[in-house]
Order: C-alpha cells, then sequence, then structure tokens
C-alpha cells in the first residue's frame, strides 16, 4: 500500500486529507513542522510527500532540496502562493507538481494517482555507510571515526553526486556542469582540485583511494 507523508501545520487540512487518503486506499502519515518531516521521510518507507510550503520552522522549499539529496520520491506541493516565481522556485528545488489552494481533493487524488505511476520501487536508503566513514544525505553530513567532517558546499554537492550514483562512472562534464553549471563544462582543473581535497578529508590513504576512484580522462567513481 502507498504511504504518503502529509506535511501540514493547519490541522483541520490534514485530517480531512488523510480520511480522504486512508478511504482510498493510501495509508497517511501526517506531521505539522519540516522538522519532523524529514525525520519522517528518512526512517518512515514513504512513497510521496505531500508539502505545504508554509511550514513554522522552515520553509517548504529547503525540505524539498534536502529530501532530493537522497530520495526521488514524487513531491507534490499544496500551496496558498500563486506566484509563478514561487512555483518556479519549488519545481527547480525537485518538486514534481504544485497545487495551489483552495484546492479540492478529488484534484489532489488525481494528482497522487500520477505521483504513484512514478514511484520508485527499489528501496532509497537516507545513509550510506563504509568501512571509513558514514555518508548521511539526508542530514548532508560525513561522519568518520564518530567526528563530523567538515565539507565545503561544493565538496557536499561533489560528493553527493558520486555517492547517489555509486558504483556508476560519473563524467567530468556531469560534474562540472551539475556543481558549477554549463559555463564551466571543460574546467577540468576545478574538479581535480576539490577530489583531492576530498580525499584528504575522507580517504584513510589519499594516494590509495578506496573509495573516491578516477577513471582516467573520462571521470569519477564512488564505491563503499
Amino acid at each position: 500500500m502507498t504511504l504518503v507523508l502529509i506535511v501540514e501545520d493547519e490541522a483541520r487540512i490534514a485530517r480531512a486529507m488523510q480520511v480522504t487518503l486512508q478511504a482510498h486506499g493510501y495509508q497517511a502519515l501526517t506531521v505539522g513542522n519540516g522538522a519532523d518531516a524529514l525525520n519522517a521521510a528518512a526512517k518512515q518507507p514513504v512513497n510521496i510527500v505531500v508539502l505545504d510550503l508554509g511550514l513554522p520552522d522552515m520553509d517548504g522549499v529547503e525540505i524539498i532540496r534536502r529530501i532530493r539529496g537522497w530520495s526521488s520520491m514524487p513531491i507534490i506541493v499544496l500551496s496558498a502562493r500563486h506566484a509563478s516565481e514561487d512555483k518556479v522556485e519549488a519545481l527547480d528545488a525537485g518538486a514534481d507538481d504544485y497545487v495551489t489552494k483552495p484546492f479540492g481533493l478529488d484534484e489532489l487524488l488525481a494528482r497522487l494517482r500520477v505521483a504513484s505511476r512514478r514511484v520508485v520501487t527499489e528501496t532509497e536508503e537516507p545513509t550510506l555507510a563504509t568501512a571509513d566513514f558514514m555518508v548521511d544525505l539526508a542530514g548532508k553530513k560525513i561522519v568518520k571515526d564518530g567526528s563530523e567532517v567538515r565539507l565545503t558546499p561544493t565538496e557536499w554537492n561533489i560528493l553527493e553526486l558520486l555517492v547517489r550514483n555509486k558504483g556508476k562512472l560519473v563524467s567530468q562534464q556531469q560534474i562540472l556542469t551539475q556543481v558549477w553549471g554549463q559555463a564551466y563544462a571543460k574546467e577540468t582543473q576545478y574538479l581535480r582540485v576539490y577530489i583531492a581535497q576530498l580525499r584528504r578529508k575522507l580517504e584513510r590513504d589519499p594516494a590509495e583511494p578506496r573509495h573516491l576512484h578516477t577513471e582516467a580522462g573520462m571521470g569519477y567513481r564512488f564505491d563503499p
């Protein structure tokens, strides 16, 4: 059964959605703030997130970005924000759909049916453990020898891309364009510098890396 995480701080709306979804064959879990949403998404077998952007503790767009750090589960935004820039920001952050309030529950059910067809069947894990360190994709942090390793935003973005494609070759151009932008697609020296920094921070022996491997002339591969 599909588990839908409803992130909505207005209890009346959350309860109405929960009752409707359960009546139509979904499991529904409700939370009222961003911290609980991220915790539930990381620890529960959630298939789809229905997210209000206006939460009391953090902006919904930040929740989208953090979930996208480790999961491709469908995210449907429900928001009273009607401006096109708000919609673009949420969709660019990784939302799959955007529904403006007020909305009909029939419309929400239709959007859920579409999202259900895109649910990834394999299990996605918010953490990944290697023999030397642990990557917390949901929390955006690295723990090595019991202590958190401080990464710069750029270092994290490179590592996250490699970890999410673990075992696969990620080309130099793909990393450069996703982390820096299309204008930097040929700036391979940038990449060598940052990969070297990551190896110094994460590998037991940076000269003989176990996890961050170079495929000469092609790209890089992360092996747990």
